[in-house]
């Protein structure tokens, strides 16, 4: 019985120091990005410098156009990574528009490139 009191007063403790550790961590502010981790935009509506990054990533694309619906986030890294979600249309008549998360890159120069594009199938999302 001694044992298990001790391992119970062991764990809070432990517990209790990693607490105090981690409001005490200066990376811990909110108004801070988190570096190397995505960051959630305060707002859908996306900005006109996101809007530029994207244009620069996109331009010389065919076969499926893609517009801008919602700014979703951005990562930290060597530069920065942003998720735009999108609608996309395959640039053929009749084509039916879908939706799809375009990941941009844009490195520390300015120059901007599309990392992924992951097409949204709305019908496996609710599985």
């Amino acid at each position: 019985m001694k044992k298990i009191i001790l391992c119970i007063s062991m764990v809070i403790m432990i517990l209790s120091c990693g607490i105090v550790f981690a409001c005490e961590s200066p990376s811990s502010t909110v108004d801070e990005p988190l570096m190397g981790g995505w960051n959630e935009t305060d707002s859908p509506e996306v900005p006109q410098h996101i809007l530029e990054i994207f244009n620069k990533a996109t331009n010389g694309m065919v076969g499926v156009g893609y517009k801008p619906v919602a700014y979703l986030g951005y990562q930290v890294v060597a530069g920065e990574n942003h998720c735009i979600l999108c609608q996309a249309k395959v640039v053929y008549p009749n084509s039916r528009p879908y939706y799809a998360l375009v990941y941009v890159y844009e490195d520390l120069k300015g120059n901007a490139t599309i990392s992924n594009i992951v097409k949204l199938d709305i019908a496996e999302l609710n599985r």
